[in-house]
């Protein structure tokens, strides 16, 4: 059995690691809130501005995010896969890239959930 000064210990840095977490989800999304606003919002000059500062920055990072992700020699992810669980290529990261950067266009499309019904695939419109 652990002494109960460990158990306080680790409590107190799971709640560090959750605060942590929160402040950097929060920082994400004010960004992505902050981008979104001026591709909505700037005049001509100012999205100029930003795409040019901001493309080539996030470009990058799309490609170091993909690099830790490149398939190993048996064809596993090596960023996803654990010691017990394989996670074949494509991963998640590489399907989400392909699907938002290739499939998806680069162009903004509404969730499938924001959709109404009778916008889906496969469904009729009800009378």
């Amino acid at each position: 059995m652990r002494p109960t000064g460990h158990d306080e210990k680790a409590k107190g840095e799971a709640g560090v690691d959750e605060i942590l977490g929160q402040v950097l989800r929060d920082a994400v999304w004010e960004r992505l809130d902050v981008l979104t606003e001026l591709a909505e919002h700037a005049d001509a000059p100012s999205l100029l501005s930003v795409a040019c500062s901001e493309l080539p920055r996030i470009t990058n990072e799309w490609r170091a995010l993909l690099t830790v992700h490149e398939p190993d020699d048996r064809g596993d992810c090596p960023e996803c896969s654990s010691r017990w669980r394989r996670s074949r290529a494509p991963c998640a990261v590489w399907r989400s890239a392909y699907e938002h950067l290739v499939a998806g266009g680069l162009a903004p499309r509404p969730a499938r959930h924001l959709l109404p019904a009778h916008a889906l695939p496969g469904t009729a419109a009800v009378p």
